[in-house]
């Protein structure tokens, strides 16, 4: 259903896509997946690009979204990062995913930055607590220019460019613990970084 709904708004828009594998995740196998966060159409993204079934986390507001709506709070994990027993919930459900051999896609921004994309604001810390409690290998994602397809302004109007999206090394957990928390939030945010000043040399 994930694979047939990003599909349908792919296809429906007449995107083009592009998307790169640095390494090819085994569909029978949990990662994290974390991607930077630009656009709406990030989620379909996460879900047309990777193998297997994901199960997004995303904020609460997105069920306010037609049609999407529905699938996102029975599919995904809803989270209201402004209050902690919602935030809570979504760690715990994260955690019972993982247990199910279920991948996540987690934007650990948190948010879309409302300036300077492709500029990455702050990552959190949820999805490298998880990834280390879990022992399961965090894999950057660099969504390289959604911000420029449909961008975060309220039209829900897509302009014609091409998705590019880069699928990175993984970052493996085994052995670390959550004093490892930093060094592993960094990497991931420095690759991801990497890939997306490759293809937007103004990046500060």
């Amino acid at each position: 259903m994930n694979k047939v709904w990003a599909y349908a708004v792919f296809w429906s828009c007449g995107l083009p896509t592009d998307v790169r594998f640095k390494f090819k995740p085994d569909p029978k196998k949990s990662y994290i997946f974390c991607a930077n966060h630009s656009s709406y159409l990030d989620i379909p993204t996460i879900c047309y690009v990777l193998p297997g079934y994901v199960v997004i986390m995303g904020k609460s507001s997105l069920a306010k979204i037609p049609l999407f709506g529905y699938m996102f709070i029975k599919f995904y994990i809803a989270v209201d990062r402004s209050k902690a027993k919602s935030r809570a919930e979504a760690m715990t459900k994260s955690a019972e995913a993982i247990d199910k051999g279920y991948s996540l896609g987690i934007f650990p921004e948190g948010t879309i930055p409302r300036e300077n994309h492709p500029q990455m604001i702050a990552f959190k810390d949820g999805a490298f607590r998880i990834a280390i409690e879990k022992q399961v290998p965090i894999v950057p994602v660099a969504i390289v220019n959604n911000w420029k397809i449909l961008p975060d302004d309220g039209s829900f109007t897509p302009y014609i460019h091409k998705m590019i999206t880069i699928v990175c090394e993984p970052i493996l957990t085994t052995g670390l613990t959550l004093d490892d928390i930093n060094r592993i939030r960094q990497q991931t945010y420095d690759t991801i970084y990497k890939e997306l000043k490759a293809f937007n040399p103004h990046m500060a």
